[in-house]
């Protein structure tokens, strides 16, 4: 049934200074779930004023979150100590990630996993699965029953880890491509080619994945890249013959503007210079990055003038320390602050809305604009007693979405819509 959500509504244009701002806004949802009308609530259209209305007076009403890098087989794992990268994968997340052979443990934590990420307000990702075919039937099957906008895939590896989270190339390929045909447009899904990281495919199984992004129309390819100056080490020892790290990649094809890149902490001006022309995203996941010790990723490194890298941002759950795009966010701003860069809070949320959704090709969700899909959060200010105090001394917007940044989290979220529908709504603490 059509309905009229009404609040604060702020979203963003192409950039972040573009900022669409209406503090007694409402918004028009149609019966198929997308926007058919957005503007100042004293301007709504006669034909709409008898419409069932979800008033949520002074709270903010925007674009839902999108996490652009997170693991569903470790949604579990978050806080699980690791000496470094590598040695955080071989205790916890191999043996974690065999338990997704089963089907139906891969059913129950994939309601579990969904239901944590509206209640965080991640309305969209781009999700990593287990190595095996039921773990991601399993995940894509729970969003498109939510009508859910995500993208993920079967994870391939066949070399470097425990035979019970391994695959052959010709298993993976093989596997992906059913998933594809089965799921790719399905409602609101697409699909992902999976390599996890250079480290643990060969090079058969890269030259597959590359082959098969190439031939599945739509796909985008997700992978890890110059995470830790251990994996880089090794990958050097794997792959002698290729320049650097993005070398190993871009001489399987798997380089161009579908391709995500998580981390892509330690590159140099050369590797920056191939993701740049050939339009790859990296996507920044700092609470992973600072938790296993990997190193600060600079945004100005990626920017630098004349070969800008497309960027993303995530929460790397489990390596991350948390589901919240919002301490996402504020993490995004200390590593940067360290880096010697203070973005804004515009910025950010442009970022984790408008800005993830335009890099992963969703080109449905991400903004308030009509005909897109009514994927949206309601964020409230003053949602703990922190938080309240704080919006006393903020004076402009900019001040509010800069404390949400910062000293946000679930308890932010009152209410989570996925295309129109509310999926989660958090009720009011009474003092």
């Amino acid at each position: 049934m059509s309905r009229v959500i009404k609040g604060q509504t702020v979203s963003f244009g192409a950039s972040h200074a573009d900022v669409r701002h209406e503090e007694k806004g409402a918004i028009v949802v149609g019966d198929d779930g997308r926007i058919l009308w957005a503007g100042s609530a004293a301007n709504l259209p006669a034909a709409h004023s008898t419409h069932p209305v979800d008033d949520h007076g002074d709270m903010l009403i925007m674009p839902g979150l999108i996490d652009a890098h997170i693991h569903f087989p470790q949604y579990r794992m978050l806080a699980a100590p690791g000496k470094d990268l590598l040695d955080w994968l071989a205790r916890f997340t191999f043996p974690e990630e065999s338990q997704y052979a089963d089907r139906p443990y891969a059913a129950s934590a994939a309601e579990t996993f969904l239901d944590r990420l509206a209640s965080h307000g991640t309305t969209s990702a781009l999700a990593f699965c287990s190595v095996h075919k039921p773990c991601a039937e399993a995940l894509f099957a729970a969003a498109h029953r939510r009508n859910m906008a995500l993208v993920t895939g079967k994870t391939m590896m066949d070399r470097n880890a425990i035979p019970t989270v391994q695959d052959t190339p010709e298993t993976g390929a093989r596997e992906s491509e059913e998933l594809y045909r089965a799921w790719h447009g399905k409602g609101r899904l697409r699909y992902a080619v999976t390599p996890r990281f250079a480290v643990t495919s060969s090079e058969a199984q890269l030259k597959l994945s590359g082959e098969l992004l190439a031939s599945l129309d739509g796909a985008l390819m997700q992978t890890h890249l110059s995470e830790s100056p251990g994996e880089i080490a090794l990958v050097k020892q794997l792959f002698p013959q290729a320049v650097d790290y993005t070398d190993v990649y871009d001489r399987f094809g798997l380089l161009g503007p579908r391709s995500f890149f998580a981390h892509g902490i330690h590159l140099s001006d050369r590797e920056c210079q191939r993701l740049s022309e050939s339009g790859s995203t990296v996507v920044h996941c700092p609470t992973s990055n600072t938790f296993l010790g990997s190193g600060l990723m600079r945004l100005t490194h990626l920017r630098k003038e004349g070969r800008p890298v497309g960027i993303g941002v995530a929460t790397d759950v489990g390596g991350g320390t948390s589901y919240s795009m919002l301490a996402t966010l504020g993490e995004t701003y200390k590593v940067q602050m360290l880096a010697g860069y203070k973005p804004t809070a515009f910025e950010l949320f442009h970022l984790a809305t408008r800005g993830n959704a335009e890099r992963l090709g969703l080109a449905d969700v991400g903004s308030l604009e009509t005909t897109k899909f009514a994927d949206l959060i309601v964020l409230d200010p003053a949602a703990t007693p922190v938080l309240a105090s704080r919006q006393e001394v903020s004076k402009s917007l900019e001040d509010v979405l800069f404390s949400l940044a910062i000293l946000g989290d679930d308890r932010a979220v009152r209410a989570t819509y996925i295309a129109g529908k509310k999926v989660h709504e958090r009720l009011p603490v009474t003092p």
